[in-house]
């Protein structure tokens, strides 16, 4: 029977080429199982129960950054047991003795609060770029699709001048997994993407292309196109710009972008759909911003509140 680490091969291209995984996804998985491989060794699959699975968790909770001295976050230390699950779950799909997935069980996360902007900060950064200047065009025809549409930052990034249709206003998606979905263009966004459009110079295919550097116009002018570091450093120079005290980044737009819907009415259906979240577990994160907004309304709004 083959090794450890062949396997661990293997899975890593049934990602790529059956499941079509993003090749993030797909390193973040080799990263998790070569550690994995580390702590247990180059052994037959059918070694690994749940004894070795309790001291390699025991291995990650005492682990500390050589560096930093850090531990492991408990939410990192799940990404790494989520991995060697999915791989325990390769394994029997292709009839390979070991040990059964579900036996693996991830520990509790620590609480991570939500953030997300509110309306002031929200209003101060989407303007926050000079807009008399070509690349401050495009930076705030950036910000105002990340709250207009959701998109995860790499979704952002990967956008072509000719995916979106400012005319209908809307335009399709293919997000994490593989899955399709439709995202909508506010007159905002629609706007300034038009304006970042008309002052475009260039025939490159990318949306959002950098303005420093060499030109480099090979391959419809792939090598211009910004990438998802990029994008993030673009916001988070304007958060800082602005001093806000929270931690802002395109994520943050995206949680925004989620609860502006919810607080004025949306159903989580909708909003899980234009997320693109396979699961609606993940979509009711919301519900705790939502909950708080809802408790100001009530004190405000419900009669047994008012001044007697």
């Amino acid at each position: 029977m083959a090794a450890l680490s062949s396997l661990i091969i293997d899975f890593l291209e049934y990602l790529e080429l059956e499941r079509n995984t993003s090749q993030l996804t797909i390193r973040n998985y080799d990263h998790y199982l070569k550690r994995f491989l580390e702590f247990a060794g180059d052994i037959n699959p059918k070694e690994i129960d749940l004894s070795l699975v309790r001291k390699y968790r025991l291995h990650l909770a005492r682990w500390t950054d050589p560096k930093t001295k850090n531990p492991l976050k408990r939410i990192t230390q799940n990404y790494f047991m989520i991995a060697l699950r999915a791989f325990l779950r390769y394994l029997a799909r292709v009839d390979i003795a070991t040990l059964s997935p579900e036996k693996v069980e991830l520990g509790e996360n620590d609480p991570r609060p939500l953030k997300v902007l509110d309306e002031a900060q929200l209003k101060s950064l989407l303007e926050a770029p000079d807009t008399a200047k070509v690349d401050g065009i495009r930076d705030r025809a950036i910000l105002e699709t990340l709250f207009s549409t959701g998109l995860r930052v790499s979704e952002l990034a990967g956008l072509n001048r000719d995916t979106i249709n400012l005319n209908r206003r809307e335009f399709g998606i293919v997000g994490k997994g593989g899955k399709e979905r439709v995202v909508f263009l506010s007159d905002g966004a629609c706007y300034w993407l038009e304006k970042f459009l008309e002052v475009r110079k260039d025939t490159f295919k990318p949306l959002f292309i950098r303005f420093q550097g060499k030109v480099d116009p090979a391959d419809g002018g792939e090598a211009m196109r910004l990438t998802s570091r990029s994008v993030e450093r673009i916001v988070e120079k304007y958060v800082k710009q602005l001093g806000f005290s929270v931690k802002a980044t395109p994520h943050t737009l995206r949680h925004s972008f989620a609860t502006d819907l919810l607080i004025n009415g949306a159903d989580i259906r909708s909003v899980q759909e234009m997320l693109g979240h396979s699961n609606i577990s993940t979509t009711q994160i919301y519900t705790h911003v939502t909950n708080a907004h809802l408790k100001d309304v009530h004190k405000v709004f419900h009669s047994g509140n008012k001044e007697q």
